[in-house]
């Protein structure tokens, strides 16, 4: 069983808190994905799974036992690190079974494992070449099958394709997905990177300063951010979000912004009503905000992005607001320096309070 289960685990260095009473389980065979910016302790508790650091506090299971206290070699748990760590010296073929001979393997086991990784990984031509003669996805794919051979419980992954170009990781992204799928493992990854982390992980955990944020289903994230800090990380271009207070007219409540009023549904009325919150974070997707003339925001054209498939529209308020609108290409587009006045269905909207960063409503 690949299970890894971490629970009420913090890890401090000194006065430093790099981990704080974490609680996760990745079930057997699962694509968990540790998604946060940097220095936020997503390496640290990759780390402490592996048995490269010891927690402060908290229990760490892998399978069915408790292995806090466990040697690193002992957890049977296989990472692949940013830097591709290979022994130069040594050829593909070498690196490869370096940890079987490490196992005491038999030799002919040992070959034959080392010719069934390289096919899989496409790196059979490359058996007898040494790192320096290797390109970047091939060294990447070598340190993939270094782990892939010792049949681990479990993978643990720190941005294994931080080094690799926008083309290579695509294909190498595409790569791994279809691994992890034909060897039915389990998989805990560590990025930065948003559309690694929506496109690779049946779940994603957010995390930020040590805390996981959130933890769910890529589009449950999209669609339903638990705060304010999760909103605007995942996302590209990123949530929208206007910062206005909470304005009552004829028994109706609007956030009031620099660029005029948002108007709310009855339930998000109520939401907001009770949550007592002094000033609020409105957030809306690019995909969902509009040009429109009858739209309740003012705003003027400061930057045309053309991507070729699509436009973005990046607009001011009156305060200096950022306000991004996704253009399809074929729509025409505003010139900059326009005033235009943008609109959104309320119920694409999602509310923050914008002095704790919690979620107010469903």
């Amino acid at each position: 069983m690949g299970r890894v289960a971490l629970t009420r685990v913090t890890k401090r260095f000194g006065e430093v808190t790099a981990v704080s009473d974490i609680t996760l389980e990745v079930e057997d065979q699962e694509f968990l994905v540790l998604l946060g910016p940097s220095g936020c302790g997503k390496s640290t508790v990759l780390r402490l799974i592996a048995g490269l650091e010891s927690p402060t506090d908290g229990s760490i299971e892998i399978g069915d036992r408790v292995v806090n206290g466990v040697e690193p070699k002992e957890r049977d748990v296989a990472m692949v690190f940013q830097s591709y760590a290979l022994y130069p010296q040594m050829t593909a073929r070498r690196n490869i079974e370096f940890p079987l001979k490490n196992q005491r393997t038999p030799k002919l086991e040992r070959a034959r494992r080392v010719e069934e990784v390289a096919e899989t990984l496409e790196l059979t031509e490359v058996l007898d070449r040494r790192p320096a003669q290797m390109s970047g996805g091939q060294r990447q794919r070598v340190a993939l099958a270094r782990a892939i051979v010792r049949r681990p419980e479990a993978f643990l992954m720190d941005e294994p394709l931080s080094n690799l170009d926008a083309k290579l990781r695509t294909q190498t992204r595409t790569e791994l997905i279809e691994l992890q799928r034909r060897l039915a493992t389990t998989v805990v990854y560590v990025t930065h990177d948003q559309v690694e982390g929506m496109t690779m992980g049946h779940r994603v955990a957010v995390m930020e300063n040590g805390v996981i944020q959130q933890v769910g289903a890529p589009t449950e994230i999209y669609d339903h951010p638990a705060n304010l800090f999760v909103a605007g990380f995942i996302g590209n271009p990123p949530m929208n979000v206007l910062t206005g207070l909470p304005t009552s007219e004829d028994g109706r409540l609007a956030i009031e912004t620099p660029g005029g009023g948002i108007p709310l549904t009855a339930p998000q009325q109520d939401a907001v009503r009770r949550s007592g919150a002094t000033q609020v974070a409105v957030g809306v997707r690019p995909e969902h905000i509009r040009l429109d003339e009858d739209g309740p925001l003012r705003a003027s054209v400061a930057v045309i992005e053309a991507l070729g498939y699509e436009n973005h529209v990046v607009c001011r308020l009156e305060d200096g607001q950022q306000v991004i609108v996704r253009l399809r290409a074929e729509v025409a587009a505003p010139r900059e320096g326009d005033k235009v006045h943008l609109g959104a269905e309320p119920r694409r909207l999602h509310l923050f309070d914008a002095t704790t960063g919690a979620r107010i409503g469903t």
